[in-house]
């Protein structure tokens, strides 16, 4: 039998939906990956380099991390905003846990959690204003001694 357009059209609907649901199930990426900028923490333990996708308009950060199972260690998403206020944040769809990092203007660490649970609707909040949120992996922060007051630079932060 010989295939039909019909045929054909339905072909490429079900390999499109095939697609589309890898992407949602982290198991594909797309085919234009996010640009990643440096970013060190600094510490009491010294300089901390990471390499981060920049979440800063809406639609990046809704969805953050969500989706994706696998992120290597020095690597993070850094959330940024138009203006320092409380942020709330939470983690479902989020299938890796995080550490989440408040940052002030400055890239002042104003606040950390810690091992976020996966797939957790819980909102984590800032604790107070801040105008930066940078997601590592979960443990990373207390394994480079990460503190309230310790530092981020970056080109978002104000020197």
């Amino acid at each position: 039998m010989r295939p039909t357009r019909l045929h054909i059209a339905a072909l490429r609907i079900v390999a499109l939906a095939l697609v589309c649901l890898g992407l949602a199930m982290g198991f594909a990426r797309p085919a234009t990956a996010q640009a990643l900028e440096p970013l060190t923490i600094v510490t009491a333990d010294g300089e901390h380099v990471f390499q981060v996708e920049i979440a800063k308009d809406v639609e990046a950060r809704a969805k953050g991390l969500m989706f994706r199972r696998f992120m290597p260690a020095d690597r993070g998403m850094l959330f940024e905003f138009e203006t320092e206020a409380p942020v709330a944040f939470w983690m479902k769809n989020t299938y890796i846990s995080l550490d989440m990092v408040f940052l002030s203007p400055h890239g002042t660490v104003t606040r950390i959690a810690a091992n976020a649970e996966p797939l957790s609707e819980t909102v984590i909040p800032s604790g107070g204003p801040c105008i930066a949120v940078l997601e590592i992996n979960a443990g990373v922060a207390a394994k480079i001694g990460l503190a309230v007051g310790d530092r981020v630079r970056g080109a978002f932060f104000k020197p």
